[in-house]
């Protein structure tokens, strides 16, 4: 197989990366005109000292805005309003400094000023099905949080929490932020639970995407040096007061940019496909999803393609990954692949994630479940696993 096959790199925001980058904040958004829009969580950045710094540098920079506060994960309603409130409002940028419900939000809204009709004639799955035109106001991406990558993509992920719920995506590549400021030091103010939740979900993206059906040499250097950052960063941001946390703030920040990007190019697989209705159902935020589902997926993706596909490369590159993430040499190909496994059955326990149970699953909503999960990141998985590899692999995490 040629590993060096056709491939294209979609659109990409310009990236500054480093502590301290938040300064840079004022003057890009004043590039772009004197009214902005905010877009924030509720405590993500508010409740540091940064917040009343950045609003100084703001007022120094001569410019003027509106803020929208985003709580929990954005629904279609939220992006609506806040489109029917500011619509005809003359702003020249859109700013969003939060996690990756925020950053989501944001560029939804975004996307929608100008033209000021509802997201739903563009939701995936459930809206209206109509082509976005545009235009969109320019965007600017400050992640809070080390997890989704969403300052990297072109994904809008909506939600609908309920027995009928989804959990769709408005995307476009108009949508894709003209800057991501990307601050690893904005993590000290993270509490530990979401360092965690944050950080399984950028290293599930960063895996899938290595063994996605799409991947190419481009994904797979990025998913690979992502993984080695995640690898060497996360238990130091994770750890109370470990004396190197700002490194590791540095390292899963890096990784988390770098799992946008991947994902934005070659797809997701069959943690993230399950996600999608898991978050629609039940009351699970996503990075939950990922860090205690990653483990039994990569499990039962190893032994279906040991079963009905031994030469995918795969295989290979689920062996190179634990051989990356363990730092081990194995006997073989598949004492790495079942290394693998172990270590992730390892982060797991150790971060003592919590099960699907503990949010209201039971035994009789794994059909309901598997029957909504066969969206786009399914179809990037190495390969297709049937009804009966999905259900088992809910049952483990139940």
């Amino acid at each position: 197989m040629n590993p060096y096959k056709a491939f294209q790199v979609a659109r990409l925001p310009e990236i500054r990366f480093g502590s301290g980058t938040l300064d840079e904040l004022p003057a890009i958004l004043a590039g772009y005109g004197s009214r902005v829009l905010l877009v924030t969580g509720r405590q993500s950045l508010q409740a540091t000292p940064r917040w009343p710094r950045l609003l100084d540098a703001l007022r120094e920079a001569r410019l003027s805005w509106e803020q929208i506060i985003v709580s929990g994960e954005p629904s279609p309603e939220l992006v609506d309003e806040a489109v029917a409130a500011n619509h005809g409002t003359a702003f020249d940028v859109v700013a969003g400094i939060g996690g990756g419900s925020v950053l989501d939000a944001a560029k939804a809204i975004a996307g929608l000023l100008l033209p000021g009709n509802s997201v739903l004639d563009h939701l995936e799955g459930v809206g209206r099905g109509l082509p976005y035109t545009g235009p969109a106001i320019p965007f600017v991406a400050v992640p809070t949080t080390a997890g989704t990558g969403s300052e990297a993509t072109k994904n809008a992920v909506l939600s609908r929490q309920g027995a009928d719920g989804f959990k769709k995506s408005f995307r476009d590549n108009r949508l894709v932020a003209e800057v991501a400021v990307v601050d690893p030091s904005l993590l000290d103010s993270c509490p530990k639970d979401l360092i965690a939740a944050n950080g399984m979900d950028a290293f599930t993206q960063l895996l899938e995407s290595y063994v996605s059906l799409r991947a190419s040499p481009f994904t797979d250097a990025l998913a690979s040096s992502g993984m080695q950052a995640f690898r060497d960063g996360f238990w130091q941001a994770w750890h109370e007061g470990d004396p190197l946390a700002q490194q590791g703030f540095q390292k899963i920040a890096y990784a988390s940019l770098c799992s946008g990007i991947t994902l934005a190019q070659c797809g997701l697989g069959s943690v993230h496909g399950l996600a999608s209705p898991l978050g629609a159902f039940f009351p699970i935020p996503h990075g939950v999803v990922c860090g205690t589902l990653v483990a039994a997926a990569t499990r039962g993706n190893i032994q279906a393609l040991r079963m009905r596909a031994p030469q995918s490369p795969a295989l290979r590159k689920y062996a190179e990954a634990g051989i990356l993430l363990s730092g081990r040499m194995f006997a073989s190909e598949a004492a790495a692949q079942d290394g693998l496994v172990e270590l992730l059955d390892d982060w797991t326990a150790r971060l003592a994630l919590p099960r699907l149970g503990d949010y209201g699953m039971q035994e009789g909503d794994i059909a309901r479940v598997v029957a909504n999960c066969r969206g786009g990141s399914m179809q990037t998985n190495p390969l297709v696993l049937d009804d009966a590899e999905l259900a088992e692999v809910l049952r483990a995490r139940l």
